[in-house]
């Protein structure tokens, strides 16, 4: 009677290790499978924002749409970019075309204004006139979700071979070793074109102008 308890006992507590066992691994399953941004998050369709204005967008308001969304500042080298992506917006909108501007201030702390500040910045200086949203992190531990999962399908993989990506492959690599390290954003202006899907089809870094993806735009719309 006793071997017949003990052998109760002893299964009793292998089916519980096992149990133990199988949710800590469910854990550690989705613990990787979120990090790396895959688990039904790698369309841009469920992430919400405040717009400039403080409003709560969500970005399913952009279903269907070709989506160019830029990371801004408005005193840096490349702020001049609104110009180009302004013309952009204007010429293809209409086809399905939408840009959303993320201002963020990581980079030598090139966007310091408030809301309304950014907001008057860029309506002064470049006329513009597609969707502008609340300033965010777009890199390290406290980016915005929608930076992590664009970053997580996107990885980085390069400046070109251009002069313009060759200077900033070298002022990045010696200057600001941290940021060149791993696929986060590099820099403002960097871009992610997302699909009708809701995916993300491409990433372009900072140094590569509206102008010359312009092309690219053409035929995915």
């Amino acid at each position: 009677m006793k071997k017949v308890a003990l052998v109760i006992l002893l299964a009793t507590g292998l089916f519980s290790n096992q149990a133990i066992a199988q949710k800590e691994s469910k854990k550690a399953c989705k613990k990787e499978c979120c990090s790396k941004k895959k688990c039904a998050t790698n369309n841009i369709y469920s992430y919400k924002i405040n717009s400039l204005s403080g409003e709560e967008v969500s970005l399913d308001a952009y279903k269907g749409k070709l989506v160019l969304i830029v990371n801004t500042a408005s005193k840096c080298g490349l702020t001049p970019q609104y110009e180009g992506l302004e013309a952009m917006y204007k010429k293809y909108k209409d086809q399905g075309l939408v840009i959303l501007g993320f201002p963020s201030n990581q980079f030598l702390e090139q966007e310091p204004g408030s809301s309304k500040e950014i907001a008057d910045f860029c309506q002064e200086n470049y006329g513009v006139s597609f969707p502008m949203f609340e300033k965010i992190e777009v890199r390290g531990d406290n980016a915005h979700p929608l930076y992590k999962m664009l970053t997580a399908e996107k990885a980085f993989n390069g400046f070109d071979d251009s002069p313009s990506g060759q200077k900033f492959n070298g002022f990045l690599s010696e200057k600001f070793p941290e940021i060149y390290a791993g696929d986060g954003v590099k820099w403002n202006f960097t871009k992610f074109i997302v699909g009708r899907d809701g995916k993300v089809v491409q990433r372009i870094e900072p140094n590569i102008t509206p102008e010359n993806i312009e092309e690219q735009i053409m035929k995915l719309l």
